[in-house]
């Protein structure tokens, strides 16, 4: 390409919005691609819980004065003190086919996190794995499902190219409910076995969620993701600000009747949260630059809730703490969880993102006949 590339970074609000509007240059033409709300886009910039304990730093390519990419430099002292690293990361990236543009954004990127004193960047990550992160390296094979990430296929070569290697793959199983009845008929027999054995010879409890103590749920929720995801690789803890965040966004878009807890004794030792796919809708209503919002929510809502367009789940968030796990207490959440997405008329379930070290997590899916149909992965570079 000819033209010079000039990388600046975003520090007026006018280019903040330029940054998330840039977007729909890159995906106009792609079929899957899911636009987001941009009213959405600008709360994670600006006004997200993240930035009180963390810094980042967005960047705006231009060649000749088009914008060609963007690219955000994090550094998030949380997960190095939870981890006892040293790095930093970089997200929200996105390119056109211009590799000149992305080998300058990401040197942006390493350039101030090196600055900040780390010796190390990750990536994508937009900002942890609290949120999305990821790139999609196999399975361009329809819209991802909420809050799970998408991009081209060139995207890989740009930052594999750029010198980044594999840190973690993300896997994604895909579960044809379908196949199961709700007398349990269709369920693997294994899993039937060790649910019938929890029932039978423990004091496991699994209760639907309660709204009307919506709340305290809450705090219950995230104490058992803490707890049950503090050894997972790359987890950071959610701060007292992100849960009530987090709250506020889950709220109104899970289906009630799918999320569960386990309990013994009364304490809590097991959740599960899917979510239902309101890409699906999202997509249909096509949120874009230009148009007012409160028309596209109303597409979006006749299209979730009069035209019930919306026939996937994905087993988003939930877990064990530690000393109940290896006794099939999963194994309960996720049946109880499946059985009830299919009473609610769900035919598809996605699970994920699962890391490819988590084995427990990974016999489970394949235990409910899930198969990997996407990958994502999180690259890192040395930065000497």
């Amino acid at each position: 390409m000819s033209g010079n590339i000039i990388v600046t970074p975003v520090d007026t609000p006018e280019a903040r919005h330029a940054f998330i509007d840039f977007q729909w240059e890159v995906y106009q033409n792609d079929p899957y691609w899911v636009p987001p709300l941009r009213s959405d886009c600008e709360k994670l910039l600006a006004h997200h819980p993240f930035h009180e304990h963390a810094k980042v730093r967005y960047f705006l390519a231009r060649r000749d004065g088009k914008i060609v990419g963007r690219i955000a430099a994090i550094i998030n002292p949380n997960h190095n003190h939870h981890w006892s690293e040293n790095i930093g990361f970089f997200g929200l990236y996105e390119v056109l086919e211009d590799r000149e543009a992305s080998d300058m954004l990401l040197k942006a990127a390493e350039d101030f996190v090196r600055g900040e004193g780390l010796d190390a960047i990750r990536g994508p990550a937009s900002f942890s794995t609290n949120e999305e992160c990821g790139l999609l390296v196999d399975g361009w094979n329809g819209p991802p499902l909420i809050m799970m990430t998408y991009n081209p296929r060139y995207f890989v070569n740009f930052i594999e190219d750029a010198g980044y290697f594999k840190a973690q793959d993300l896997y994604a199983y895909i579960v044809d409910l379908t196949r199961y009845k709700l007398d349990g008929s269709g369920v693997n027999p294994k899993v039937l076995r060790v649910a019938e054995k929890v029932r039978q010879r423990t004091e496991i409890n699994v209760r639907p969620i309660n709204m009307q103590d919506f709340d305290a749920e809450a705090t219950r929720f995230k104490d058992v993701y803490n707890a049950a995801w503090a050894k997972n690789w790359g987890f950071v803890p959610l701060t007292e600000a992100e849960l009530e965040h987090e709250i506020m966004a889950l709220r109104p878009v899970i289906d009630p009747a799918t999320v569960f807890f386990a309990e013994k004794n009364g304490k809590t030792v097991g959740a599960m949260v899917p979510l239902p796919d309101l890409n699906q809708p999202l997509r249909r209503a096509y949120p874009r630059p230009g148009v007012p919002e409160w028309w596209t929510m109303l597409k979006f809502l006749y299209r979730w809730k009069v035209r019930r367009q919306v026939d996937t789940i994905r087993a988003f968030a939930g877990g064990v703490i530690e000393e109940y796990r290896g006794v099939g207490v999963d194994a309960v959440l996720f049946l109880e969880t499946l059985l009830s997405a299919l009473r609610q008329g769900y035919t598809k379930a996605e699970i994920s993102w699962v890391l490819e070290s988590n084995i427990p997590m990974r016999q489970t899916a394949e235990n409910f006949d899930g198969e990997i149909y996407r990958t994502y992965r999180i690259y890192e570079k040395k930065l000497t």
